[in-house]
């Protein structure tokens, strides 16, 4: 029962903060842009021209809300981390993992209780550990995960890790390679949120436990 509450906590705290992502990002008064924006943006408090590297306008009317999912989503996050505790091995692979992606959940928080324009260095703290310990936490997983989870999800895991990983030292360079920072920023952000809620929405559907086949009878 705690493995299916826990994951259905993941799959509601993801789910909710795509919905308000494009609540808030549709109520700006000037068209809120995924490349040119960050993530972080919608929940800025303030309205005008923000960034020093790269200015842009930046109004969001609905920030609360966005900051509320923030925190939202750094509590449904922990609590799919306590939870579903059989998703995991026994030992320190596993320990090590859960403890990444309790850390990530706290970032969550941190962004969502200090906007990016009300206090830039908690934000930063924020970001980091959602971004950087999010992505060492699906490297982590590639081992963490208990023997009954199909070795796909442990793949799936590295190959999220290294997109997430590659992309932050992308924006680390400040190199966009087209997508803009708002694009790569997503491409750092959103693989532990899609990971997490794939695994979570697998899990209530079943299909997180390894098929064995039956031996057939000796002749």
């Amino acid at each position: 029962m705690g493995d299916r509450l826990g994951q259905a906590a993941w799959v509601a705290g993801v789910a909710q903060f795509f919905v308000f992502h494009a609540i808030v990002e549709s109520a700006w008064p000037r068209p809120y842009s995924w490349a040119a924006h960050n993530i972080s943006d919608l929940g800025n408090v303030t309205c005008g021209p923000q960034g020093r590297s790269e200015p842009r306008y930046v109004c969001s009317p609905e920030h609360a809300l966005m900051n509320g999912s923030f925190i939202a989503l750094s509590v449904l996050f922990l609590a799919g981390v306590v939870l579903a505790g059989g998703l995991w091995r026994h030992g320190p692979a596993g320990l090590a993992t859960r403890a990444a992606l309790a850390t990530t959940a706290s970032g969550f928080a941190l962004a969502g209780l200090a906007p990016a324009d009300v206090d830039e260095p908690v934000h930063v703290l924020g970001a980091v550990l959602a971004l950087g310990v999010g992505n060492l936490a699906l490297f982590l997983a590639g081992a963490g995960l208990a023997d009954r989870v199909p070795r796909l999800w442990r793949r799936v895991a590295v190959v999220a890790a290294a997109t997430g990983s590659t992309a932050c030292v992308l924006l680390l360079l400040e190199r966009d390679m087209g997508l803009g920072t708002g694009g790569m920023e997503r491409f750092a952000a959103y693989p532990i949120l899609l990971w997490a809620f794939a695994l979570g929405l697998a899990g209530l559907l079943g299909r997180l436990d390894r098929v064995t086949w039956p031996t057939p009878p000796h002749r």
